[in-house]
């Protein structure tokens, strides 16, 4: 049994059924006060309760409600919060409509919407009033709403037939079935007459014609019946999901499945009609599918009616389809079975005697092979059959393939005679008929036709006794002229059969090999820009219009490339935009959202959800899309939106290397710093413990000592926290070198004082050339540089041992150079030393400092204008030298001399 487990198993709800109502409660609730006919007091009865549950302290605000001038109804509104609608300009008029933003803005927990089939005014983000109430639903908002039975889609044409009126405004049966509850509004058809005649539905002029017309009580009745069935068809549904849901058993209904054929015959609207109906009758989904050949060409109009037909089933909850076959009925079959249909629906044909006779009914063949589907004809008592008649193709207009049939029926006639002349032949029928296979061949089949009759008669004139004219004197000439002419038509016939088919087949060839060199031109793409390029590209060859592919950036839906490059979306074309992105659905030109734009917009999707959207804009003028065009443009957008996808894959791949690598360095720095922090920070609170507790019995010398240690440990923390706010500034982009005139000399001084300062056991020797030009930069920065090079010295420079600092001028630069006699640096190490948190070992094998100063000392070198760069050895084999180029000063600036 469906929707359970048996035999000994735990029975478990229908998984389906708990999706269903997980997805409702992220949505809100839609009820829907239905009524037979205008008057029955839906409004009425919606702002009653609405009143009711005010008192109760429920939140309801009016949205919309259109009282017709009833004093009634209007009194209700009174105490109710009524949102102000918005004016549309229209032909000189000002419309008054609902404001869906300002309903998302204020975001009520009920919010009344009346009239649900009303028709948006133009410029309207939506064209109907039921898409409004679906984003209101879909934002979480619960809706109220009101709607008469003959606005439902699926029962429009009964209706009609019914009262003889033709329901203009319609809502999809779809928006039926998401309402949450149903609430009929019912009076008898002898009441609501009465209320006709007292005024309180329309103005007594009014009054008298709906009574004559729509008003009457059998078309009332038949109005009651109808909503109060489709009505206990919803609550049907609501008890089947209760009862899933609840693991409650029940009798529940065999797995149907529907097909019906559309195509672009006018009684195909009916046909969907009819299957919705018995699709819902049977509480079974159903698929429209429309099978076209790839040579047919359509009579204008054909088309759009199709498209409409295949929107129609959509807007009825059903899935459709379109494919491409030479044999319908087959073709259809094959779908069926493949998609487990248990009913087909299908019109009556209208063929003609000679389409029967050549068994090509199409409701006759699939009777005949559907042994296993049951098979639904649908009578259309205004169609007229189709009379027999020849399909003539649509010729080239240009003579030239005219011409060559000619001329190759009257080369035959000239070789014939030729040969006559030579030797006597009794048949020289062949010669025709390579004449007719050949036009078969290189023209198509209905000049194959043409030659066939030409050479009938070339045949019989220049050839058949008595010649030079068109009479037959024997009659077995005779019957092998006729018999001549069938075999020319038939071997002509499929012969042009065949190029046709090879035309066809090229064709999707052609169309094949461009995807596959796109799909090949996107595989070897892998920049984001490199994608977008090649994908604007061949949409706008496909398209043959204007491209423009969107994606967000930064929380906002940015233009990352057009095609021409002077193509611009304003604020209308990006609310479209935006909204293929948010529900990833179509919108924009030809949808149900902002249809009156020039662009169309589609999302770009891929199994993260949408992650761009493509716009097109087609020629003026330019007709809808096709069948073919839509394939290869679904073809190319998902192409499109899986390279995008990649590229933005490998970017955040890129992105998430670099944060590994900032966590990498973060754990270096920690690590750094629990280390080189610590024990400065030990020896700070050793010696002030040490003072505080014995300072009294100590003696002046070592409470000096421990003072100096304090302070020396104290600079090192100092230089470690100043390091740190460095390459913080550098990182940032905060750090603003200037560009003042600096003395080097004196700069190199006061670096060199500082170090032996801080560390008194080293020797710094410094050696300035004669004439050292100024240079231009941050004499603060550049002596933090210097000073940090002669840290980095004392670090890993060896015990005992000189640091070196020489200035003179190269060229056009100022060279400084800092030099240690170390160990020194091995030639893979010395473009590393200047990354962060790099550490080479001490001679007892820990690391010393921070790994940042030497990177800090390149950022500040780099952002004067110089560089910095490293050489090992420098000295007999050993040490380090860091040099340091800056650009010098011009002579006329003038020069410096170390005094």
């Amino acid at each position: 049994m469906a929707g359970f487990e048996r035999k000994g198993e735990k029975q478990r709800p229908d998984p389906d059924a708990l999706l269903a109502l997980a997805n409702k409660d992220a949505r809100g609730k839609l009820t829907i006060f239905l009524g037979a006919a205008p008057g029955v007091g839906k409004t009425y009865a919606m702002l009653s309760r609405a009143r009711s549950l005010k008192a109760d302290g429920a939140e309801i605000v009016v949205g919309i409600v259109e009282t017709h001038g009833r004093s009634e109804t209007a009194a209700l509104v009174d105490g109710l919060e009524v949102l102000p609608r918005r004016i549309v300009p229209y032909q000189g008029h000002d419309l008054e409509e609902f404001d869906i933003d300002a309903a998302l803005a204020r975001r009520p927990g009920i919010i009344i919407v009346d009239e649900l089939a009303h028709t948006n005014a133009p410029e309207s983000r939506h064209p109907k009033r039921y898409q409004d109430v679906e984003e209101l639903i879909r934002a979480g908002i619960d809706v109220w709403t009101a709607m008469n039975i003959q606005h439902l889609e699926g029962l429009s044409d009964v209706v009609a037939r019914i009262s003889g009126v033709a329901v203009r405004e319609t809502v999809p049966d779809s928006v039926l079935k998401l309402a949450e509850e149903v609430i009929v509004v019912d009076i008898t058809p002898a009441e609501l007459i009465q209320r006709l005649k007292d005024g309180k539905v329309y103005v007594p002029e009014n009054a008298r014609r709906a009574i004559d017309g729509f008003f009457k009580p059998a078309t009332l009745t038949a109005l009651r019946e109808l909503a109060l069935r489709r009505t206990a068809d919803r609550v049907d549904d609501q008890m089947v999901d209760f009862l899933r849901q609840n693991v409650i058993e029940g009798p529940w209904a065999t797995a149907e499945r529907l097909l019906v054929c559309v195509g672009p015959n006018a009684c195909s609207e009916k046909l969907v009609r009819a299957a919705s109906r018995l699709a819902d009758g049977l509480n079974a989904p159903w698929t429209a599918v429309h099978v076209g050949r790839e040579d047919d060409e359509l009579k204008p109009g054909d088309s759009a009616r199709i498209d409409a037909t295949l929107h129609l089933a959509e807007r009825l909850g059903a899935e459709t389809l379109r494919v491409m076959a030479s044999d319908f009925a087959t073709e259809i079959l094959r779908i069926a079975r493949r998609e487990n249909v248990t009913q087909i629906v299908l019109g009556r044909s209208t063929s003609g005697w000679w389409s029967r006779i050549r068994g090509k009914s199409l409701s006759d063949a699939i009777m005949r092979q559907s042994a296993d589907i049951g098979v639904h004809i649908i009578a259309d008592q205004e169609a007229e059959p189709e009379r027999a008649h020849w399909r003539w193709p649509k010729l080239d207009l240009s003579a030239a393939p005219a011409l060559a049939t000619l001329a190759s029926v009257g080369c035959a006639v000239l070789i014939g005679r030729g040969l006559q002349m030579l030797v006597k032949l009794p048949n020289l029928s062949m010669l025709f008929m390579m004449a007719v296979l050949l036009c078969a061949i290189n023209f198509g089949r209905w000049y194959a036709v043409g030659a066939a009759a030409l050479s009938f008669f070339a045949y019989n004139f220049f050839f058949i006794e008595p010649i030079y004219t068109l009479t037959v004197a024997e009659p077995h000439e005779l019957f092998a002229l006729i018999v001549f002419l069938i075999v020319a038509v038939v071997a002509g016939g499929l012969a042009g059969r065949v190029r046709d088919e090879a035309e066809t087949a090229r064709r999707r060839s052609a169309s094949t090999q461009a995807l596959y060199e796109f799909s090949r031109k996107l595989s070897g793409a892998v920049k984001l820009d490199d994608v977008l390029w090649a994908s604007a590209s061949q949409l706008r060859t496909a398209l043959k219009g204007d491209v423009a592919l969107l994606l967000p950036e930064d929380g906002e839906l940015q233009v990352r490339l057009a095609w021409p490059p002077d193509t611009t979306l304003n604020g209308t074309d990006m609310t479209a935009a935006r909204w293929a992105l948010e529900k990833a659905e179509p919108a924009g030109h030809g949808t149900g959202t902002l249809p009156n734009i020039a662009f169309q917009f589609r999302p770009l999707l891929t199994p993260r959800g949408a992650i761009g959207v493509c716009g097109f804009r087609q020629a003026v003028g330019a007709p809808a899309l096709d069948a073919g065009q839509e394939r290869e443009l679904a073809a190319l957008l998902d192409q499109t939106a899986i390279a995008l996808d990649r590229a933005l894959l490998t970017r955040e791949s890129a992105k998430t290397a670099a944060l590994e690598q900032s966590e990498k360095l973060s754990s270096a720095l920690l690590s750094s710093l629990s280390h080189d922090l610590r024990t400065p920070l030990a020896s700070i609170v050793g010696a002030v413990t040490s003072l505080r507790q014995l300072g009294a019995q100590m003696s002046a010398a070592s409470r000096d000592d421990l003072l100096i240690s304090i302070e020396e440990e104290a600079a090192r923390l100092s230089r470690f926290v100043s390091n740190l706010l460095d390459m913080t500034r550098l990182e940032g982009g905060a750090l603003n070198a200037k560009r003042d005139w600096v003395d080097v000399s004196d700069v190199i001084r006061e670096a060199a004082e500082r170090g032996r300062k801080t560390f008194p056991g080293r020797t710094i020797d410094v050696s300035l050339a004669p004439n050292l030009p100024l240079v231009r930069g941050d004499g603060a920065l550049l002596r933090q540089v210097l000073f940090n090079l002669i840290d980095n010295a004392n670090k890993y420079g060896g015990a005992d041992t000189p640091t070196a600092i020489f200035a003179r001028r190269e060229g056009n630069d100022l060279v400084i150079s800092v030099t240690d006699q170390g160990k020194g640096i091995p030639p893979a190490d010395l473009e590393r030393i200047f990354d962060k948190f790099y550490r080479r070992g001490k001679v007892d094998g820990r690391l010393a400092g921070t790994g940042l100063g030497l990177s800090i000392s390149r950022g500040f070198i780099e952002a004067m204008g110089g560089t910095i760069k490293a050489e090992s050895p420098a000295l007999r084999k050993r040490g380090t030298r860091i040099v340091i180029r800056l650009p010098a000063a011009d002579a006329n600036v003038g020069e410096r001399s170390p005094p």
